[in-house]
């Protein structure tokens, strides 16, 4: 009786998505409604992904996500806080409710996306693991390193990669491991290594903000590893976890449509029916999302659309210089591809 009980109430429930009753919002977002504000665990000290001023105003590409998710479900009273996380402490304070998601530069792995009782959104950046080195040691290749002390920081992809590429190639180094990034980062330009390994953007940001000379370091051309970062949130909130992938597809929806921050309002009255339920003009997307239908709308206005992100904050015309490569849309060659909004 129990089980036709339950069979029954399922059946009710599939019908009342049918009549157009509401989506379910989740204990998250009521609980992000009811404070006023998003918040959002972040790295720290990475400029071009997540760094502060000296006013506490952070910028960058990680920090614009959390402010269009705000955007997206708080309308124009969106307000973000920033809790800035060493990576020993990110995945602990998600678990722990401390903050709603994670917009940091942490791997997506098979262990973290199985064992930590967390969920993966999507892929905001696709990167790899590389080398800063002294210009001054004249090394054209990883391999060139043999032998080497590399710092890199704990609880990251970064140490367990040096291991193994190392090891693939039959070849030695003595690893020099930190607590922070930011840590390694010190000791290896105060000269307690000879290499630094970390993300090709976190190393592109270390050469272009902390180095002495910029022109006097490198970054030598291997990528030993794949490292595609995205948000992250609780495997408990099944609704947040839509909300948080559909604001990312949105904005990489909105770089494949030409839609961007300055012209949004105008795009409201296109033609084109992917526009139109994007923006809200026509179709439910909103309410299948337990938002509004402006939600996507708010999101592009506030921060743009993937391509002006990642221009903004770390493109060829940042300190970082960072060529768009994999994170090109799929129709320039790159892995950007936004999933149907319809």
């Amino acid at each position: 009786m129990n089980g036709f009980k339950r069979s029954l109430a399922a059946i009710l429930i599939v019908a009342g998505a049918g009549m157009g009753a509401p989506a379910y919002a989740g204990a998250t977002l009521d609980a992000i409604r009811q404070k006023g504000e998003v918040t959002c665990g972040v790295s720290t000290g990475i400029g071009g992904f997540s760094i502060a001023d000296s006013a506490g105003q952070w910028t960058g590409l990680t920090t614009d996500f959390c402010r269009a998710v705000s955007a997206a479900v708080l309308g124009d009273a969106a307000k973000e806080k920033f809790v800035p996380l060493s990576p020993q402490q990110r995945f602990t304070a998600l678990q722990s409710g401390e903050v709603d998601m994670l917009t940091t530069v942490a791997t997506w792995t098979l262990t973290r996306d199985a064992s930590l009782g967390l969920l993966y959104a999507g892929v905001y950046f696709y990167d790899g693991q590389g080398f800063l080195v002294p210009k001054s040691l004249e090394l054209k290749s990883a391999l060139d390193l043999d032998g080497a002390s590399i710092c890199t920081a704990t609880g990251t992809t970064s140490e367990l990669n040096l291991a193994d590429y190392f090891s693939a190639h039959g070849k030695s180094f003595t690893p020099v491991v930190f607590e922070s990034q930011n840590e390694a980062r010190s000791a290896f330009f105060s000269g307690r290594c000879q290499a630094f390994s970390a993300d090709m953007s976190y190393l592109s940001s270390v050469r272009a903000s902390d180095a002495p000379n910029p022109d006097d370091w490198q970054i030598l051309p291997e990528m030993i590893s794949k490292e595609p970062l995205g948000p992250v949130v609780g495997r408990n909130d099944l609704d947040w976890f839509t909300i948080t992938k559909w604001t990312l597809m949105a904005l990489i929806e909105a770089e494949e449509k030409g839609i961007t921050s300055g012209n949004v309002d105008a795009m409201k009255s296109s033609k084109d029916p992917e526009i139109q339920r994007l923006l809200g003009a026509s179709g439910d997307m909103g309410e299948k999302l337990g938002l509004d239908q402006g939600w996507a709308y708010r999101a592009i206005k506030r921060v743009g659309n993937y391509g002006e992100i990642f221009a903004r904050n770390v493109g060829p015309k940042t300190p970082l210089r960072m060529e768009r490569n994999a994170n090109a849309l799929w129709s320039d060659g790159g892995l950007m591809y936004a999933l149907p909004v319809r």
